[in-house]
């Protein structure tokens, strides 16, 4: 096969359906826009709340039932001094605190008073719902100044007796930090980031994909195609080009939306790494798996004798790149391992955390996710073209 001739093959296709896909306005401004305007409204949306969530709980009074606040008056003036104002509890506080009518209550156990008085540690419950996050800060809140005050009477139990406090702390116990401020900074983006840019990246360009070999098909445009004396390999390489291409101006779009959106942002947005060599990092990260995408589309595309038959298949693509964020949430992994950067979906998500908390990938880390990656999308490209070349394919309905 003459090269030349190969590649004028490949651009002359993937300037017909660029050229065809332009036609639709609508459809094509939305595949390029909507992924890059929805971002900044998931990104800055969820950054506000999480801030306000912080804030006001943080700083607004906390209004707690307390089952036998009689037995601890003064435990109860040094909670209305931290802005925490216990209240008498109803009989069904446990009950109203998993229907979620109060966040969280105390319950002071009826010997409370006796044992504090012979100097015994008194027992006191928080009651909360530790799977329902909307109490944590609060719960957090009050954890901490109670544990302040037990430490504090007992400090002075033991000046009362002559003896010095710290003999009863052996150890002292510190924690040196070895994260980097950007990767203290963006944590919950950990899980998020990579997932919705995996998925925008793996699916960017899955309309263009199924429109140009299921939509002809169904159109019966497709046959005309396939008669000419252009080979098969050259067909497929042009329309996935094409696809390819919309979904790497998709992730450009979204990327440059990402950094424009954590420039201007505040809190979370504000504190991660958004140079260029990170966004040219993410864009090398991405572009493997927009090929990987476009080809595995364009394959099940081509077994499909429709495109209604064809967009079937994008519920359990979209699942895909979000197995990692679910796994490494249920089963933590170091990223050290060289064999995650040749898995398809954890590598790009190991890579984007990486790249995110401001740390650098090794040489080989970067050299197997690529040599893999673009394998597997070779690998997948072999396999469309094989689909392309049965002959039931030219047949429609």
């Amino acid at each position: 096969m003459n090269p030349n001739s190969f590649l004028a093959t490949v651009l002359t296709v993937l300037c017909k359906e660029w050229r065809d896909f332009y036609r639709d306005r609508r459809t094509f401004f939305l595949s390029l826009l909507v992924a890059p305007l929805l971002y900044p409204l998931i990104f800055l949306g969820i950054g506000k709340l999480s801030q306000m969530r912080t804030e006001t709980q943080l700083d607004k009074p906390i209004s707690l039932p307390v089952v036998g606040i009689e037995q601890a008056p003064n435990l109860v003036k040094m909670l209305a001094a931290y802005g925490i104002n216990a209240k008498p509890a109803p009989a069904d506080i446990e009950a109203r605190v998993r229907a979620q009518q109060e966040d969280l209550a105390l319950a002071i156990d009826k010997d409370f008073a006796e044992d504090w008085r012979n100097g015994k540690p008194a027992k006191i419950d928080i009651i909360t719902d530790t799977t329902r996050r909307n109490a944590d800060v609060a719960v957090a809140r009050v954890s901490k100044v109670l544990e302040n005050y037990g430490n504090g009477v007992g400090a002075l139990r033991l000046l009362i007796r002559g003896i010095n406090p710290a003999i009863a702390s052996p150890l002292k116990v510190g924690t040196r930090d070895m994260a980097t401020p950007e990767a203290k900074n963006s944590q919950f983006m950990a899980i998020l980031l990579p997932m919705i840019l995996t998925i925008f990246a793996f699916i960017g360009g899955a309309h263009l994909a199924m429109d140009t070999t299921a939509g002809e098909r169904e159109r019966q445009s497709l046959e005309p195609l396939l008669a000419t004396p252009a080979s098969r390999a050259a067909l497929v390489g042009g329309k996935m080009l094409a696809a390819a291409l919309l979904g790497l101006i998709s992730i450009l779009l979204i990327l440059v939306s990402f950094k424009l959106t954590a420039t201007l942002a505040s809190g979370i947005g504000a504190q991660m790494d958004v140079s260029f060599l990170a966004m040219a990092k993410l864009l090398l990260t991405l572009t493997p798996l927009v090929l990987i995408g476009t080809a595995l589309i364009t394959a099940l595309a081509a077994g499909a004798k429709s495109m209604k038959e064809a967009q079937s298949h994008i519920m359990w693509l979209m699942m895909l790149p979000m197995l990692p964020a679910y796994g490494l949430m249920a089963y933590p992994l170091k990223d050290t391992a060289l064999w995650q950067y040749a898995v398809p979906f954890l590598s790009q998500n190991q890579l984007i955390q990486k790249i995110t908390r401001g740390e650098a990938a090794t040489l080989q880390q970067w050299g197997l996710y690529l040599v893999s990656s673009l394998a597997l999308a070779a690998l997948l490209w072999a396999l469309a073209v094989w689909r392309y070349r049965q002959e039931k394919l030219a047949i429609s309905g």
